[in-house]
């Protein structure tokens, strides 16, 4: 052996020891924490201005409950505890003030309307038991209360039609457990194998058939994870009508296809062998096939978002600014997300947009499932907002925003990170073009957009609620459906209703549909609707007489009337509809947003059923008419329990009035119909099930207001587009290797419950 070799070896392996280190300290350390340099925001409006919007206060609701509770000189049970047949605080929200006050502060130099609360009162405690609605102000410090109730509805709100509290379902499900199911002994433990806590249930809407009922099915589930999907066959009606729960009473039971008159009949008919049994296989804690527990284990990481120089927005308060943008937002306990005093480059484009109502028609071949409309406004769209998992229902690094409500209770209640805010970049180009004709260049810009975010999960359905903000000056509302599908017991013809999911499991057909109110003010508080579209002429060819050419022309027309402008589900809307100003762009064109509704909505309900005026809002696709006070909502959170006469009916707002330059609201209905089918099954995906629309400027700007942004992309064959001072996207080596600070993973959903 040669001597030297030990030698060589030891030097060699030197040398790989310190070229592995070297290595080991150029890429194996930290990269540098990811900064942050000022925000490139617009200061298009004042933080102090837009609080005029904000919701009320942990310490104002608390304020307001306790003035009530000193000032109206009747006992006031606490809403969780209150039998029906007691005075209790349904609820309490902000009072926005008058469109015209709030104008006078905001552009005018007046004074800030005074603060005020509207609170929501049932009275069963009276002789003549009601909902009352009263306002309740000044705050932070209250001193007078005054009753709106016959202002805003022409009368007093009879009892039946208050909304359901939390405390009348635990009640009622008392009553179920106390004296319905034991009067089936038999039947209720070797059928449904009941100890008590095993089985859930869930309720329909409306309650009857006419004003005054107060008389719901209840379907009964197996009581295990994702149990709407889980029926037995078992529904039962109960009268609830009487504000003496002694006195409630059990008034048709539905089992596998057979009525009966109560539980006694059925156990009866049971003991004798007359029911046709089909036991359900009993379901593990966990659901089994309903079960979200995902099937795979974890693997490679999903992409993740981050912002290598920081957030490019800044939240202050209810206030958002955002590349030209500016916004209030809010949280109404009963219709959920909603957005005030909309900016673009300091122009208001529009004074108020927020939900109204989510409506639901379900088929089936069992009593609950036929008969139920949801309108889930009365459940409540902001009271049942829920908490937000960072991640999943919205990038891990978005900001998110607590919200409050009484609502069931007389404390205030903290809804923590119901509200997320964050910039999305969608992963393809705003506008972009390639040339490779004559000059050689290409330009581009990222469509990066701003999302405001609320998820509202009401009973079985999670409602994805988004406002997304363009850089063009684009603005959309749109809203997601996922959660689990409504089912019903599979039996005789049940597949003319739906598609089967599971053994025993019908997924019942139903509709969805939204209602949006979109308060727009081009240019001004005053405008007009202006119809554009497309129709064929026959033509000569000029340079050749003989040939006749069809060409496209512009077709204009100004929709005087609410008539006019109140477009049916099925009727053809023109392709572009805008609100114009009364100003003009550069080129002479009246300057104005466009709407373009994304929806699939068929019929909502026949108008000839005895409730389809509480949901006439549904009859239109798009509806525009004068804004008024007095119509503040296209509908009513009392219209649930009574729809054969609705406290508001949307139709009655159509009557033919002038539009033309008159302050204009635009209520729009998006909707889509669902066929429930195997994979609905755990839950349904969001994918496909979107609706909504889209605020578009449409000669409102001389150009494309996004050619300002400061993420345009533009270069030539000539230039060095590896330079930084170039191309802005050959920084990203140097601009966004960094480690972005992921904050340990909370969630607050559980607390509380």
């Amino acid at each position: 052996m040669n001597p030297k070799l030990p030698y060589v070896l030891l030097v060699g392996a030197a040398a790989i020891i310190f070229i592995l280190s070297c290595m080991l300290l150029s890429r194996g350390g930290r990269s540098p924490s990811c900064g942050s340099q000022p925000s490139v925001v617009e200061n298009t409006g004042s933080m102090s201005q837009s609080l005029v919007f904000a919701d009320l206060t942990p310490e104002e609701m608390s304020q307001v409950v306790r003035y009530l509770q000193g000032h109206l000189g009747v006992p006031l049970v606490d809403a969780s505890r209150a039998k029906p047949s007691d005075n209790c605080i349904a609820s309490v929200d902000v009072q926005v003030p008058a469109k015209a006050e709030v104008l006078r502060f905001l552009d005018g130099g007046g004074a800030r309307p005074p603060r005020e609360a509207l609170a929501v009162l049932y009275f069963g405690k009276q002789a003549e038991p009601n909902i009352t609605e009263y306002v309740v102000g000044p705050l932070p410090t209250p001193a007078y209360h005054r009753d709106v109730t016959v202002q805003k509805y022409g009368g007093k709100v009879p009892y039946h039609r208050r909304p359901t509290l939390a405390v009348e379902y635990k009640q009622i499900g008392g009553f179920l457990k106390s004296q319905v199911f034991p009067s089936a002994p038999a039947f209720m433990q070797q059928v449904m194998e009941y100890d008590g806590a095993n089985l859930a249930v869930v309720t329909a809407a409306p309650r009857g058939f006419q004003s005054g009922d107060r008389v719901t099915w209840f379907v009964v589930f197996q009581n295990v994870s994702g149990f709407f999907v889980h029926p037995v066959g078992l529904e039962v009606l109960v009268d609830h009508s009487s504000l003496d729960i002694s006195q409630w009473a059990v008034s048709r039971v539905f089992y596998n296809g057979q009525y009966y008159r109560d539980m006694a009949q059925l156990e009866s008919a049971y003991v004798q062998g007359r029911v046709s049994v089909e036991k359900v296989r009993k379901a593990p804690w966990d659901g089994d096939f309903s079960s979200m527990k995902p099937r795979a284990p974890p693997a490679a990481l999903f992409p993740v978002q981050f912002e290598p120089q920081g957030p490019r927005y800044s939240v202050r308060k209810n206030q958002v600014l955002f590349q030209g943008w500016s916004f209030a937002f809010g949280m109404s306990v009963s219709t959920g997300l909603r957005l005030f005093d909309i900016r673009h480059k300091g122009e208001r484009v529009a004074y108020e947009i927020s939900v109204q109502e989510a409506l639901s028609v379900y088929g089936s071949n069992c009593p609950a499932g036929m008969s139920t409309r949801y309108m889930d406004g009365s459940f409540g769209l902001g009271r049942y907002t829920s908490p937000l998992v960072p991640g999943v229902d919205c990038p891990y690094l978005a900001t998110y925003v607590d919200t409050h409500a009484v609502s069931d209770s007389l404390r205030p209640k903290k809804r923590k990170a119901s509200v997320c805010i964050f910039e999305h970049n969608l992963g393809s180009p705003l506008r972009r073009h390639y040339s490779n004709l004559q000059s050689l260049y290409y330009g581009g810009l990222v469509n990066s957009a701003l999302v405001i975010r609320s998820i509202a999960t009401v009973g079985n359905y999670d409602y994805v609620w988004d406002f997304i903000f363009y850089q063009n000056g684009a603005l959309e509302g749109k809203v997601q459906a996922t959660g689990y599908p409504s089912s019903s017991f599979l039996h005789g013809d049940g597949l003319r209703y739906g598609n089967r999911l599971w053994e025993h499991t019908l997924g019942t057909i139903h509709t969805h549909f939204v209602n949006y109110k979109v308060d727009l003010d081009v240019g001004g508080v005053k405008n007009s609707l202006v119809a554009h579209d497309m129709a064929f002429e026959m033509t000569r060819a000029p340079w050749s007489p003989e040939q006749q050419i069809e060409r496209p022309r512009l077709t204009k027309k100004v929709l005087d009337t609410e008539d006019q402008a109140a477009f049916r589900l099925q009727s053809k809307m023109p392709r572009y509809i805008y609100f114009a100003a009364n100003s003009k762009n550069k080129w002479g064109h009246q300057r104005g947003y466009r709407i373009q509704i994304t929806s699939f909505a068929g019929d909502h309900i026949p108008e000839a059923s005895s409730m389809e005026r509480a949901i006439s809002w549904a009859r239109y696709q798009l509806a525009v008419t004068r804004r008024k006070e007095e119509e503040p909502t296209s509908t009513s959170i009392y219209n649930q329990n009574d729809p054969w006469t609705p406290t508001v009916a949307f139709a009655d707002f159509i009557n033919n009035e002038t539009i033309t330059n008159e302050d204009l609201v635009a209520w729009i209905t998006a909707g889509f119909l669902h066929i429930p089918h195997s994979e609905d099954i755990p839950n349904t995906v969001t994918v496909g099930n979107s609706v909504g629309f889209l605020l578009r400027p449409y000669n409102y700007y001389d150009l494309d207001p996004s050619i300002y942004s400061h993420d345009g992309v533009f270069f030539t064959s000539e230039q060095d587009f590896t330079a930084c001072e170039i191309n802005p996207l050959a920084c990203l080596p140097k601009t966004a290797s960094c480690l972005p600070n992921f904050p340990p993973f909370t969630y607050d959903g559980f607390r509380n419950m």
